[in-house]
């Protein structure tokens, strides 16, 4: 397991090379990248600044990880997310996921997305024309955590 929280942006590529090097059990490999994007809730965004708690971020990372480490038969699993100012298109996420087989795989990086959206401590603050904004948490995806938890608990 590889957990970043950085500044500097990302080479995808590379961090799969990185996950399949030495291991020719993994089949399959699932990957997510998060951008920024230049408009939300219908304004423009020029920029968005993401803050975290240093120690305490990677700690709940590594717990998202964890999670899906033990519902899902894993054999690598990336997770880089990236503090500071960026700007539309810049990459903000990536979370690589291998395992032998693809259903593994695609579901365990839909689960750290999902929780990472919900359970990581990141902040961001938007810049728009009308000024600065903090990004508010979204019922979407606090339902699609949800959705995880009551599938586990349905299967105790």
């Amino acid at each position: 397991m590889k957990v970043r929280v950085q500044a500097e942006d990302f080479d995808i590529s590379r961090e799969i090379a990185a996950l399949r090097t030495g291991n020719a059990g993994i089949g399959a490999i699932a990957s997510f990248i998060g951008l920024v994007r230049d408009m939300n809730d219908g304004t423009g965004v020029s920029t968005m600044t993401l803050e975290h708690y240093p120690g305490m971020t990677e700690k709940a990372l590594a717990d998202i990880v964890s999670q899906a480490e033990a519902r899902w038969e894993l054999l690598g699993c990336t997770v880089i997310h990236r503090v500071g100012e960026l700007k539309p298109a810049d990459q903000i996420v990536l979370v690589v996921v291998a395992s032998a087989h693809r259903l593994h795989a695609f579901q365990a990086c839909e689960f750290i997305m999902d929780y990472l959206k919900t359970q990581a401590p990141f902040w961001k603050k938007e810049l728009t024309a009308v000024g600065e904004r903090w990004v508010d948490s979204r019922e979407s995806d606090d339902a699609a955590a949800r959705r995880w938890w009551e599938q586990k608990k349905a299967q105790q």
